[in-house]
């Protein structure tokens, strides 16, 4: 592989030029030609909604603090998420959470959108009814992640025919750096497709990558915004790369490619 349009995924959207986890930030994604991933929680009143903390204060300054899953799908179609941090006084104040729905919306053949599953199995079931009721998305253009385990596999079960990547730290709660081995012997036991690890070049070399790979298993790396480490990544066979910088960091590529060396 090697980073393209199709391979590198712009991280909440392009979340250096727009809000994290907003419509505008995926709208620019996709209307530069990356695919993006999004972050998504379940409302109390069973509304998916994008966000990427465990409650609601940083992005909306402070303005509301409860945890994502207190809040019914009205009460957060009323906070400001555009207009936090740096993007104060910006174009995207009043900005709102985007449902998922919307999300689908933006779903192109040729890209995908990675939908991380934030909350627990209990949003497996809607996330099928949403898919359900739509007619853009499809299991070739949107795939899911999720740290939680118990989610991909509940994930595959109900959604067979959409990948699921199984996202992992690259160490574990002792500091030891987690195996190719122990990689593949948990996406056999919960039946995912893949891996999305936190890139470090100091572990996840070409023989690392390659021993996922033979294991049957795709291996994708999260969130690397320095070209060279991308080209890394890539280089040592990584699927795909996702980032906060998507078109930032083509460009530095291709520039980079250009220099009469």
């Amino acid at each position: 592989m090697e980073p393209s349009f199709t391979t590198l995924i712009a991280h909440r959207g392009e979340s250096s030029d727009a809000p994290e986890n907003t419509l505008p930030a995926y709208r620019m994604a996709v209307e530069r030609g990356f695919g993006f991933e999004c972050d998504l929680y379940l409302s109390r009143d069973g509304r998916l909604f994008t966000f990427h903390d465990g409650d609601l204060s940083r992005t909306t300054g402070g303005a509301d603090s409860r945890k994502c899953a207190e809040a019914t799908w009205d009460e957060l179609s009323r906070l400001d998420v555009g207009g936090w941090g740096k993007w104060k006084g910006s174009r995207f104040e009043g900005t709102r959470p985007a449902l998922l729905e919307e999300v689908l919306e933006l779903a192109r053949d040729g890209r995908r959108i990675y939908l991380e599953v934030k909350a627990g199995p209990e949003a497996v079931e809607p996330v099928a009814r949403v898919l359900a009721a739509q007619r853009r998305a499809h299991a070739g253009n949107v795939l899911f992640i999720s740290f939680h385990a118990e989610v991909c596999a509940a994930l595959k079960k109900r959604l067979p025919r959409y990948k699921v990547l199984w996202l992992s730290e690259t160490r574990n709660a002792r500091g030891a750096a987690v195996s190719p081995t122990d990689i593949a012997a948990t996406l056999r036991r919960i039946g995912a497709d893949g891996v999305d690890m936190h890139f470090d070049p100091a572990i996840h070399d070409e023989a690392y990558i390659r021993a996922v790979h033979d294991a049957g298993f795709e291996f994708h790396a999260w969130v690397v915004n320095h070209p060279m480490k991308t080209l890394l990544a890539f280089c040592r066979g990584a699927d795909s790369v996702t980032t906060d910088c998507a078109r930032a960091q083509l460009e530095a590529i291709a520039a980079d490619a250009a220099l009469p060396w």
